[in-house]
């Protein structure tokens, strides 16, 4: 797949079609320095990973002096929403930029699926085990059951807590190493 950018009047847009397209290069510098801007913000809640390797920016256009950037949240009620988006603001703003929105949209739909390559191997680096890919054409509802451990590999792992400190995990125990760890939940 490739990043798909469209100019209509004076309007530019770039929306990447798969979780690895932004880093394809997309002709337009006032763009790319954008993105560049958005792989500094972190998501606040694991600060590992950039909002871009979490696959919740969903366009980012530019018009005139105007940037707008469209963000799909990772849930609904996510409480670091509104701090995730004056990040945005302001990273997009220290890379020059001047009239800057940020949009909360639920089209498309975040799913886990969205996190990058590299997003997946900062969440094991991290301790927290990365989400299985859940939502391709022959997926299966994913289970909680037998999630690979982040620290040594082994999927001789249990279920602690469905509940973890966010809704978007939950926590294990793996029998191999002993330790406790938490996984991202596939949506």
């Amino acid at each position: 797949m490739v990043n798909k950018m469209s100019t209509s009047s004076n309007v530019e847009t770039s929306k990447p079609v798969g979780p690895d397209d932004y880093l394809l290069p997309i002709g337009n510098p006032r763009i790319t320095a954008i993105w560049r801007a958005l792989e500094t913000v972190t998501d606040p809640e694991i600060p590992v990973i950039s909002v871009v390797d979490m696959g919740i920016i969903a366009d980012v256009r530019v018009e005139d002096r105007r940037v707008a950037v469209d963000m799909t949240p990772t849930f609904v009620g996510c409480p670091a929403l509104d701090m995730i988006r004056e990040n945005i603001a302001l990273a997009v703003r220290a890379a020059g930029e001047v009239e800057v929105i940020v949009n909360v949209v639920f089209d498309p739909p975040w799913s886990s699926d969205r996190i990058t390559e590299a997003g997946r191997r900062k969440l094991k680096a991290f301790g927290l085990a990365p989400p299985v890919r859940a939502c391709g054409p022959a997926s299966v509802a994913p289970s909680l059951e037998r999630i690979e451990c982040p620290y040594c590999d082994s999927t001789n792992t249990d279920v602690e807590s469905i509940f973890g400190p966010t809704l978007c995990r939950s926590i294990h125990y793996c029998r191999n190493c002993l330790q406790s760890f938490e996984h991202f939940k596939p949506v």
